[in-house]
């Protein structure tokens, strides 16, 4: 029997696949070229600017990312007006129980934040119902182990006008069973980055932009995330946001439909 050849077994198997498989295929081959392009993108930026701020979410004592609108970056501006103190946003994330079953979770999300958001949780658990987000971003690991007990306790997440949600921080908004963004909520995505002063090998920098992006891209389509979010992302540099407008939240499943309007606690 004569064999097939490498071209027709590839070829048979795209006739045979179904398009959802296809699909999964074609985002993941374009996520690995978009890691790559990361890793180009740094080395390009850090080569140029050596105080520029990164993140990098296995490195201990790693420094918490910061949107550009806390950093020496010049991003577009935000669609609308952070109405939040940037002072409060610079500091780790707080967690505040407000009326209605609402706990506020504002700051910067610091290596160490999920830890404290699951004991939060084990002791208001019964009480909270929406977790109401104001926060630049930070830890990615954090982020997803936040956004996963979110989602374990079927609680609904919320980003209210003036409030901010960028960077990692739509990582944790995914997990909510109902998703919410008031009107003029400003939120964002942007590449990942190294938030030490150790400069990364080609080598360890392209390991840890793959290995990364495979756990965010699992995570958001396990919270039922469409793959363009964080597409948008890869695409962003560091030092910039890319914003999301109200018809990319929808279309991109960040925001659920027909959910009720966010209200900003104080």
């Amino acid at each position: 029997m004569r064999l097939e050849t490498a071209g027709q077994k590839l070829k048979n198997y795209v006739l045979s696949a179904d398009d959802g498989r296809l699909m999964r295929h074609a985002f993941h081959a374009l996520l690995t070229m978009a890691a790559i392009f990361v890793v180009i993108d740094w080395h390009e930026i850090t080569a140029t600017n050596t105080d520029t701020p990164a993140f990098d979410p296995t490195m201990p004592g790693a420094l918490p990312m910061l949107p550009p609108a806390l950093t020496d970056g010049k991003p577009q501006s935000a669609p609308a007006e952070i109405t939040t103190d940037p002072e409060l946003l610079k500091k780790a994330i707080r967690f505040e129980l407000q009326p209605d079953g609402v706990l506020l979770a504002q700051g910067t999300i610091e290596p160490g934040a999920a830890a404290r958001f699951e004991a939060e949780i084990k002791a208001r658990g019964e009480y909270v119902k929406t977790i109401s987000l104001d926060s630049p971003g930070g830890s990615i690991g954090d982020a997803i182990a936040i956004s996963t007990v979110i989602r374990e306790r079927k609680i609904a997440t919320s980003v209210a006008g003036g409030a901010l949600c960028v960077s990692s921080c739509p990582i944790v908004m995914a997990g909510g069973v109902v998703r919410m963004a008031e009107k003029d909520a400003v939120i964002g995505v942007h590449q990942i980055f190294n938030g030490t002063s150790e400069k990364l090998s080609p080598e360890r920098a392209m390991s840890e932009a793959q290995r990364t992006t495979a756990d965010v891209t699992r995570h958001l389509d396990e919270m039922g995330i469409k793959p363009g979010l964080w597409i948008h992302a890869m695409e962003t540099p560091p030092d910039q946001l890319y914003y999301l407008s109200p018809d990319e939240m929808k279309d991109f499943a960040l925001v659920t439909p027909t959910a009720p309007v966010a209200k900003k606690t104080k």
